[in-house]
C-alpha cells in the first residue's frame, strides 16, 4: 500500500511538470490571470508577425503626441516585445509610466536602460533624479549633467571640424545649453529643499543655480530660482529684482497669447515655465506682496487647468489679502472708506469666497491630503461670512474606476489593431 501511493504521488508529480514545461509561468496563477498571460502571448505573436518595432514606436509617438498615454504604452510594451533591448522604447515607457504615474515601473525601467547603455542618454538620468530625492537624486542628475556636456562638447567639434552653420538646438534631438541649464536647476532646488539643512547647502546651491544661468543666462526658471534663494537668505531686494525680471521674460507674451485677436507669431509658448513653476512664481509673488502680477499668474493658470486645488485657494487667498491691505492702508491714514473703495472691497470679498468655496469642493472632489491648506481654506470662508451660496455645479465625485472584464480584456488586441490601421 506504501508503495503504491508513492508511485501515484510520483505520477501526478510528474505530469504537472510535463505541464509546466509546455505552458511557462502558468502554474499558481488564477484562471483569470492565465487567460490573460495567454492572450497576451497570442497577441505578441500576432503584433510580431503584422508590425516591426520602428513601426510600434512611430504609432507610440504618435499617442504620446495627443496624450493617449494608455494606448502609447500598449504600443511600446509591443515593441518591446519584439526588441527587449531597443534603447528607445525604454526610454519611452519609461516617460510614459510617469506620465501615467507608474513610478515604479518607470523607475524600473529607466534603469533597465542605464544597465544596457551606462555612457549615452541623458534624459533617462533626469527622469531618475526627478524620481529620487536627496542625495541619490542629486548623483542621478549629475551623472545626467556629465552626458550632457560631453554630448555638447562633442556637437562643438563637429561643428567646428565641418563648418556646418545650423544651430544645434535646431534639432530637438541633440541636447542644447538650455538642457544644462535645466538640470543644474534641478540640482540647485534638492539643496534648497531636501538638502538645505547640509553643511554648506546654500554655498552649493548658490553655486549650481550660477551654472545654469552660465549656460542660459535669461532662463526664466533660473531666474526665479535665484529669487527664492535669495529671500531664504533675506536678501529680500535682489530677490525681487531677480523675480520680476523671470516674470516680465514671459508673462506678457502668456498674456498676448490669451487676447482674442492674438496669433501663434505673436508669441513664445516654449518659453514659459511648466504649470508647476508658475504656481511657485505665484507663490513668491504673494510673498512679497505683488498681487496684481500674482492674479495675473494665477489667472493664466485656472485658464490652463482648473481643476487643480492650490490655484483655486491661491486665488482666494490673494484676493483677501488685497482686501486686507486696502483696509491697512485707510486705518494708517485714519480715514473712511471711499464708496469707490467700498465697492472694491466687496467684490474683493466676493470673488475670494467664491474662489476658497471652489478650492474647498474641488479638495473634497479629489480627495486631496493637505490639511494645512484645507485648515486655511476654511479659516479664511468663516472670516468672509461663510461658504459662497449656489457656487456653479457642485463638483461632481467621479465614478470609482472598476477593473475590465474578460471580455474587454479580449478587445484590447482589437482596440491596438484598429488604432495601427489608422
Amino acid at each position: 500500500m506504501g508503495g503504491q501511493a508513492k508511485g501515484k504521488k510520483k505520477s501526478k508529480t510528474k505530469r504537472k511538470d510535463n505541464r509546466s514545461s509546455g505552458d511557462p509561468g502558468l502554474p499558481g496563477l488564477s484562471p483569470q490571470e492565465r487567460m490573460k498571460l495567454r492572450m497576451h502571448e497570442k497577441a505578441k505573436k500576432k503584433t510580431a508577425e503584422k508590425y516591426s518595432a520602428h513601426h510600434l514606436l512611430e504609432k507610440t509617438e504618435e499617442c504620446m503626441d495627443s496624450f493617449d498615454f494608455e494606448m502609447a504604452g500598449r504600443f511600446c510594451q509591443r515593441a518591446l516585445d519584439l526588441e527587449p533591448t531597443n534603447l528607445q522604447a525604454l526610454d519611452m515607457l519609461g516617460h510614459i509610466c510617469s506620465e501615467l504615474g507608474d513610478t515604479q515601473k518607470a523607475k524600473e525601467t529607466f534603469l533597465r536602460a542605464v544597465e544596457l547603455s551606462p555612457d549615452e542618454g541623458h534624459s533617462k538620468y533626469m527622469y531618475l533624479g526627478q524620481i529620487h530625492t536627496g542625495q541619490e537624486a542629486v548623483d542621478y542628475y549629475t551623472r545626467g549633467i556629465q552626458i550632457l556636456l560631453s554630448a555638447l562638447d562633442k556637437q562643438a567639434q563637429t561643428t567646428a571640424q565641418t563648418g556646418a552653420a545650423a544651430p544645434p538646438d535646431e534639432d530637438p534631438e541633440l541636447p542644447t545649453a538650455k538642457d544644462v541649464c535645466v538640470a543644474y536647476c534641478s540640482v540647485a532646488e534638492i539643496y534648497l529643499t531636501d538638502l538645505c539643512a547640509d553643511e554648506g547647502a546654500a554655498d552649493k546651491c548658490r553655486e549650481f543655480i550660477e551654472r545654469a544661468l552660465h549656460y542660459h543666462h535669461d532662463n526664466p526658471e533660473a531666474q526665479q530660482l535665484m529669487a527664492s534663494y535669495l529671500f531664504s537668505t533675506e536678501r529680500n531686494q535682489e530677490g525681487r529684482d531677480y523675480l520680476m525680471k523671470s516674470v516680465g521674460a514671459w508673462l506678457p507674451a502668456l498674456k498676448q497669447s490669451a487676447a482674442p485677436h492674438s496669433t501663434e507669431e505673436e508669441h513664445t509658448p516654449a518659453e514659459i515655465p511648466p504649470y508647476e513653476s508658475r504656481i511657485t512664481t505665484a507663490k513668491l509673488l504673494i510673498e512679497v506682496e505683488e498681487y496684481e502680477t500674482a492674479v495675473d499668474v494665477l489667472e493664466g493658470l485656472l485658464e490652463e487647468d482648473d481643476e487643480v486645488v492650490q490655484v483655486w485657494y491661491l486665488s482666494g487667498w490673494v484676493c483677501y489679502l488685497q482686501m486686507e491691505r486696502a483696509r491697512e492702508l485707510q486705518v494708517r491714514e485714519e480715514r473712511d472708506a471711499t464708496d469707490q473703495e467700498k465697492e472694491e472691497c466687496g467684490a474683493l470679498k466676493e470673488a475670494a469666497r467664491s474662489y476658497l468655496t471652489r478650492a474647498k469642493k474641488l479638495y473634497s472632489k479629489l480627495h486631496c491630503d493637505d490639511q494645512p491648506m484645507l485648515d486655511h481654506v476654511e479659516q479664511l470662508i468663516g472670516e468672509l461670512g461663510g461658504e459662497m451660496e449656489g457656487e456653479e455645479g457642485d463638483l461632481a465625485v467621479d465614478e470609482d474606476y472598476e477593473p475590465c472584464s474578460d471580455e474587454e480584456e479580449e478587445g484590447e488586441g482589437e482596440e491596438e489593431e484598429a488604432a495601427m490601421e489608422h
